[in-house]
């Protein structure tokens, strides 16, 4: 099985960062790290655009919140930032984040403060424990280590994962790479939610009005109320051509987001790399909000047609890349840019 999982070394896959060709007059990128908090600010421009936030309340890093290039945020408040009347349920969707709902047992998706103290030994945490790189410029860069592990501490895997932040006048955009080191042997058993995650603002929801009602992998349900107030005007578009509900569950090298944010059109898009594990993705892109990119759900995505689990023994390596990108302004990114964006991205072998 690990023929088709092997990977380039972290420091090789550095390399492989695709210069943003399409992106033109590309603002400054400022990255800071606090002296006082586990956060580093990222500011395009001179205006906030993002942060990533570590600390030991936290289950998992996120990047909190994103913002688009005219200031709007583009993900949900909650629980970190409550917004009034946005939705409060699935606390653990913050911002954007990268985990698994199944490696070894463990659930590192669905930990979070609700998780009752007797259930906690069942859940995961990742543990940043060294900010290894921040650098400012025409790109932004962010490198940071940190452990997955279990509730007495023991590491499961190692991850290095690095960020590029650039934007210009209407876009901002994210490149991530991670890569995961087992210190023991890992199984990542196929499952619905994982693994690049983002929640969304309420305005970028699909609107509905009935309730739904969703099962994680240990029977915990969780209940997301439908609205009735029209906040909520979202929609996806993947590039298997794939819309709305209908895109869930589907594959694509690309799913996008957008709707109305005040003003503005705005859109956020995910890219999946073909150098990634089963290429191009599956996507778990829900009404009520959760944007995610899971390669390793293929089992419930195909209902049970077949199924992608990923074996790594110790000391063995898989290297996962994504690109995300933000738009704004008086329409959102075209198919067109996207397929061009995704080429570039996936040229970058």
């Amino acid at each position: 099985m690990m023929n088709s999982f092997k990977q380039l070394s972290f420091a090789a896959a550095i390399a492989l960062l695709p210069c943003l060709a399409i992106a033109q007059n590309n603002e400054p990128v400022k990255v800071v790290k606090s002296v006082t908090e586990n956060r580093v600010d990222v500011s395009i421009g001179g205006k906030p655009f993002t942060s990533f936030l570590y600390p030991d309340s936290l289950e998992k890093p996120v990047l909190f919140p994103l913002r688009a290039s005219n200031g709007t945020v583009v993900t949900r408040g909650f629980p970190l930032a409550p917004n009034p009347g946005e939705p409060t349920d699935h606390p653990h969707h913050i911002g954007l984040w990268f985990n698994f709902e199944n490696v070894n047992g463990l659930d590192f998706w669905n930990n979070s403060y609700a998780i009752p103290a007797n259930k906690k030994s069942q859940y995961g945490w990742i543990r940043t424990d060294k900010i290894l790189e921040t650098s400012s410029g025409k790109k932004g860069k962010l490198t940071y280590h940190a452990n997955w592990t279990n509730q007495q501490k023991d590491v499961l895997l190692e991850e290095t994962t690095h960020f590029e932040f650039s934007g210009d006048k209407n876009q901002r955009v994210i490149d991530r790479i991670t890569t995961l080191t087992a210190k023991v042997d890992v199984v990542f058993n196929d499952a619905k939610d994982g693994m690049l995650g983002l929640r969304l603002a309420h305005e970028l929801q699909m609107p509905t009005t009935e309730d739904q009602k969703f099962t994680d992998n240990k029977g915990n349900v969780t209940t997301v109320k439908g609205g009735t107030h029209h906040v909520a005007n979202g929609n996806y578009l993947t590039s298997a051509g794939k819309t709305g509900n209908d895109a869930w569950s589907t594959r694509g090298v690309w799913c996008k987001v957008y709707g109305k944010m005040g003003a503005d059109s705005v859109s956020i898009a995910i890219i999946d790399h073909p150098r990634n594990a089963n290429y191009p993705t599956f996507w778990h892109a829900r009404g009520y909000g959760l944007f995610a990119a899971n390669p390793l759900g293929e089992k419930i995505f195909t209902n049970g047609k077949s199924e992608k689990n990923l074996s790594l023994k110790k000391g063995e390596s898989v290297t996962f890349r994504y690109r995300i990108v933000i738009s704004s302004g008086g329409s959102t990114i075209s198919v067109n840019e996207l397929n061009e964006r995704a080429r570039v991205f996936g040229n970058s072998n």
